[in-house]
């Protein structure tokens, strides 16, 4: 069975860092396609940035900010998020979806049918 399970959300001031982290079970990362997304209030949920084996992938408006990488040993997928700004300000979720013979990454939500309970962010001064 294929569960995902955020972790690292919080309170941070503008300007700071924050780490989350998803543990995924039930299946490899090898196998798999991971995406981050974030749901700000009454906002449609959006995709952030994606990892596929060695491929990396990034929404424009998060590029040099976060950092997506994978621990295959953890079988954790991380998503380093260095000067947040008060607009980050969301709920962040991975998504699972098993590889294919297109890469989908990044991929729209509707593209992954496993997800986690999300973790929430909160940048405020």
């Amino acid at each position: 069975q294929v569960q995902l399970v955020e972790s690292g959300g919080g309170l941070v001031q503008p300007g700071g860092s924050l780490r989350l982290s998803c543990v995924a079970s039930g299946f490899s990362l090898d196998d798999y396609t991971i995406n981050w997304f974030r749901q700000a209030p009454g906002e449609e949920r959006e995709g952030i940035a994606c990892i596929r084996s060695q491929y990396v992938g990034y929404a424009d408006f998060v590029k040099s900010r976060f950092t997506i990488s994978r621990d295959r040993a953890k079988n954790t997928v991380y998503l380093q998020m260095n000067s947040l700004k008060l607009e980050d300000t969301a709920v962040y979720y991975c998504a699972a979806r098993p590889n294919g013979p297109i890469n989908i990454c990044p991929g729209q939500a509707t593209d992954f049918p496993s997800w986690g309970q999300g973790t929430q962010v909160a940048v405020s001064s």
